[in-house]
């Protein structure tokens, strides 16, 4: 039986954290940042913790 591959979408927008928790980006800071207010993008360079209710599945596919 072949072993089970790692997802790469998962692989490469999510860190496993030192604790076990996963790190990821935040949404909406890719472009259109002109009408964003430099309070909003300040908030969203800030990295932040996958929600709990997703974290089990995300992990599965980071480590099958």
């Amino acid at each position: 039986m072949p072993k089970m591959k790692t997802k790469g979408a998962i692989k490469k927008r999510v860190r496993l954290t030192g604790s076990g928790k996963l790190k990821r980006r935040r949404a909406f800071h890719g472009h259109i940042l002109t009408k964003k207010s430099a309070k909003r993008k300040r908030r969203l360079r800030t990295s932040t913790l996958v929600d709990s209710t997703n974290e089990r599945r995300l992990k599965r596919m980071l480590h099958p």
